[in-house]
């Protein structure tokens, strides 16, 4: 047997000696029935059922996959529910640890059991991002020729990180981030299952949901931190595994939040009046709460967008820009490491000079509009480019303004309704007191008036 891999012959000493195991491994799905969330994969007839040779489930199509989603979501026991249905030998290598030549030692392993017993092997490689592209040309050979079937994992874009010639050749599953309603029946069916704790604690709503918090979407840290509270409950004599013995058990603290009710409210608007307020320490704080409840971090990566719009503006234009590339790096990583990015967000908004002044500008504007102060657009504004506009008198005596110096031609913009409104109010804040000095130059010269550069 190949050193340091996790072969079928492990896999069935563990299911010999199931309380020698970790309750995560106990619990690991036998069968694509038993898998948790994913449903999208499950459908009849879909790509996963084919793959695992489902009766009525059509042809099976690229005999290699590459799994994609964040951690904890199943994409192990994907590999290993694809290994016992297809009675195939089961190999696992971490491209954190191995090389080239690990690679090739498992691939001339599964060439001699092919051709001795007859039966084929799964490779299941983890982190695969984490391979360069020389090391993931070497699995090419092996994947064309079906001497393993690969199971390829990652948690980045497997369009940035896997080679195109070896994502071509698989199919590519996307699993999503288990949802609450996912990780409540995986705990209470740990709770009682004869693999798992077989009733011998029992689970109240409270510590469930304190489960729920730190899990973060992730089903390993879930069972992990029951199986933590479980041993701790036992060991005291008891059979509830109450708030406070799970707290001990797994060293962290309840966090009062409610992602779906009045907490979770209260903290965003906490975590945004902080920003507003220039407070960096309190918004820290709410951030942290927020993470800690597991809050998706798009949510949050959203409304730092609105702050950075809402409450910097033109203060600090660049707020934005660092809001909406927070959001998309978040996109990208998802936890744990958004809590990085998500912070270094916080900070610079905290940070940044306030001004509300483009919010205030677009609320008055639109209240002026749902009032009715409208009017025709001024007919040298109008569209000349058709038959018929000259006559009409569209776009004539319009000024082009390039053609003027200093290239703002006096002329009028707005309807007569709102004529001379002024909605936007600079600030001088930051970046905006340029604003401000440049907003009255321009408006002089709108109106015709002689304004010194």
């Amino acid at each position: 047997m190949e050193p340091d891999l996790f072969t079928a012959a492990a896999e069935e000493r563990q299911e010999r000696d199931p309380a020698g195991s970790p309750l995560a491994v106990r619990m690991r799905p036998r069968t694509l029935d038993e898998l948790v969330g994913q449903r999208h994969l499950l459908r009849p007839g879909s790509p996963l059922r084919r793959l695992v040779g489902e009766s009525g489930a059509g042809p099976v199509g690229p005999s290699s996959v590459v799994l994609w989603g964040p951690p904890g979501t199943g994409k192990t026991t994907l590999a290993h529910v694809v290994s016992r249905a297809t009675d195939k030998r089961f190999v696992e290598l971490s491209a954190i640890t191995a090389g080239v030549k690990e690679v090739r030692s498992v691939i001339d392993g599964a060439r001699r059991a092919a051709g001795a017993y007859g039966r084929d092997t799964v490779l299941f490689l983890d982190e695969i991002h984490r391979f360069s592209k020389a090391q993931q040309d070497s699995l090419l050979p092996a994947v064309e020729n079906r001497w393993v079937t690969l199971i390829a994992a990652t948690t980045e874009n497997p369009y940035f990180s896997v080679i195109p010639p070896l994502l071509s050749r698989s199919l590519l599953l996307t699993l999503e981030p288990l949802t609450d309603d996912d990780l409540r029946e995986l705990l209470r069916r740990a709770v009682t299952d004869e693999r798992g704790l077989a009733g011998a604690v029992s689970l109240p709503p409270d510590a469930e949901a304190h489960l729920l918090r730190i899990a973060g979407g992730d089903a390993r840290r879930a069972l992990t931190a029951l199986e933590a509270g479980a041993g701790a409950a036992l060991a005291q004599g008891e059979t509830v595994i109450s708030l406070a013995t799970l707290e001990a058990a797994v060293d962290r603290a309840a966090v009062a939040y409610d992602r779906d009710g009045d907490q979770h409210y209260d903290v965003t608007s906490a975590l945004i009046k902080s920003i507003r307020g220039s407070d960096v320490d309190a918004a820290l704080h709410y951030l942290a709460r927020m993470v800690e409840a597991g809050e998706d971090p798009r949510f949050i990566a959203r409304r730092l967008m609105i702050s950075a719009s809402e409450d910097i503006g033109l203060a600090d234009p660049t707020a934005l820009q660092t809001a909406v590339a927070a959001a998309q790096a978040v996109a990208m990583i998802g936890w744990p490491e958004a809590r990085i990015v998500l912070a270094q967000a916080t900070v610079a908004l905290a940070l940044a000079p306030k001004s509300n002044a483009a919010c205030l500008a677009i609320d008055a504007a639109l209240a002026d509009v749902r009032a009715g102060r409208t009017g025709p657009v001024p007919a040298h504004l109008r569209d000349s480019h058709y038959r018929g506009a000259e006559e009409l008198g569209h776009g004539a005596g319009y000024v082009y303004p390039h053609d003027v110096p200093g290239a703002v031609a006096a002329q009028q913009y707005a309807p007569d309704a709102v004529h001379g409104t002024r909605y936007y109010h600079p600030t001088r804040y930051g970046a905006e007191a340029r604003y401000a000095e440049v907003v009255e130059r321009v408006r002089s010269r709108l109106r015709g008036e002689a304004a010194s550069d």
